[in-house]
């Protein structure tokens, strides 16, 4: 995208001055670019071969508080675009916290946070590389099929130009190598995957190590044994522990609080999570997969502690849904084709002092969750219920599999009482450690 910020930007500017001729007050334009190309394959054979690029174009209008988004191609005609857009602004209901950033917010600088890798890799190496995944995982003996293997890269840029003067852009590219492997015959069969994904191709992880991980992973789950009914200390392992941090950064998105519809909507102030655990939101974070320049308002993030020694501090907020609030963004707008909505970027939880085999054997018996099934999370109300498996711990340790069991709770109650491990994996824009959450009720057999 480097060779064409120059004209994009320029015709963003065309675009916004169409704008105004058609009479918008105010108005923003935004390019967002992707391209991508991935392979994968299945038992040695390759099942696709995909090559993406998409060039959306995308006009916000304001007409008094009156707002309407457009979006088309960069072939589209900017003159017709934007009368179309500011005649779907006229026609629109009135909101009283619609409009542009304020420039006083916008960053003026824009440091080089190392996001962009511009190795090309052929379709002939992702094809091999997908095939040495895949080979790795079916080395693994008890592993008895596989579920695919993917390679891919890609680029995704945004350029942004305002009616009240900014102009920038940020890309970032992204390298990514996946593999499922099966374990077991018949109706005994297990599943599980391993993967990596990067900003920069030189760190991922080896195809071999991957494709061990996922077959060793899936051999594991074989025969599961089915949990009793009852209440059990829950260890979440990583992948999901990051998801039970998610539904806190869902709950404290300005949008949710504006609308009334989180759990967490009366918290300000008060704890979330246990004292001496901060969560932080790192906008600028060198070569980590959250970060940006900007936000997709052209405002310069800052670092923030969103819970700070357990207790709520911010919540993420874009221009509208601040002002709705009462407040001033915090720089936490996203950007798509389709508009503007808070969001989060490098998110990182406090870890903790102890290793993972430590807290498991101070949990002495429970369950060590590994994946979560169904989006039974519901952050209007904090009620909390999802199918699961794992592994059992039994005197401190981890035992044979266990699978077929729903874990309920609340969230709030889970979050206050999570315990963090020291483990972390900064391959992620959220990274939460291992947590204990205490007991949870567990329905099995």
């Amino acid at each position: 995208m480097n060779d064409d910020i120059g004209r994009l930007e320029d015709l963003g500017a065309r675009l916004i001055e169409a704008a105004r001729r058609a009479g918008a007050d105010a108005a923003d334009a935004a390019v967002v670019r992707s391209r991508s190309q991935s392979a994968q394959v299945r038992m040695g054979k390759l099942e696709e071969l995909e090559s993406s690029e998409s060039d959306d174009l995308s006009l916000r209008v304001f007409v008094g508080r009156r707002v309407a988004t457009v979006s088309a191609d960069l072939r589209a005609d900017l003159g017709s675009l934007a009368a179309r857009a500011v005649a779907m602004a006229r026609v629109s209901p009135e909101d009283p916290y619609a409009g542009l950033a304020d420039p006083a917010l916008f960053a003026t600088d824009r440091p080089d946070l190392d996001l962009y890798d511009p190795t090309e890799i052929a379709s002939e190496a992702l094809v091999e590389t997908a095939r040495a995944l895949e080979a790795a995982a079916l080395g693994v003996p008890g592993v008895t099929n596989s579920g695919s293997a993917t390679a891919g890269y890609g680029v995704t840029g945004l350029v942004l130009v305002t009616s009240t003067g900014f102009s920038g852009s940020r890309q970032r590219s992204g390298f990514s190598r996946s593999v499922s492997a099966v374990a077991g015959e018949g109706t005994g069969m297990e599943r599980d995957y391993d993967f990596d994904s990067r900003i920069h191709a030189a760190d991922l992880d080896d195809a071999a190590a991957i494709g061990r991980r996922a077959g060793e992973r899936a051999v594991g789950r074989v025969n599961p044994e089915k949990v009793a009914t009852g209440r059990y200390p829950i260890v979440l392992d990583p992948r999901v522990s990051r998801g039970l941090i998610g539904s806190l950064l869902g709950a404290i998105n300005g949008a949710a609080i504006a609308r009334g519809t989180s759990f967490l909507k009366d918290r300000m102030g008060r704890p979330v999570l246990p004292a001496g655990l901060d969560l932080l939101d790192e906008p600028r974070l060198q070569r980590r997969a959250g970060s940006r320049p900007f936000d997709g308002e052209g405002v310069a993030g800052e670092r923030l502690a969103l819970v700070e020694d357990g207790v709520l501090q911010h919540w993420l907020l874009d221009g509208a849904t601040a002002r709705e609030l009462g407040l001033r963004t915090n720089g936490r707008a996203s950007r798509s084709s389709s508009g503007v909505s808070p969001s989060s970027t490098n998110v990182t939880l406090t870890p903790g002092e102890r290793s993972v085999a430590e807290l498991i054997r101070d949990t002495h018996s429970g369950i060590y969750v590994t994946e979560m099934i169904g989006s039974g999370a519901n952050l209007v109300t904090g009620d909390y219920s999802r199918g699961a498996s794992g592994f059992l711990i039994r005197n401190g340790e981890l035992a044979g599999p266990v699978s077929e069991f729903t874990v309920a709770g609340n969230l709030l109650d889970m979050l206050l009482a999570i315990e963090p491990a020291n483990d972390r994996d900064e391959r992620f824009s959220v990274v939460v450690p291992t947590l204990r959450i205490g007991e949870m009720t567990v329905a099995g057999r």
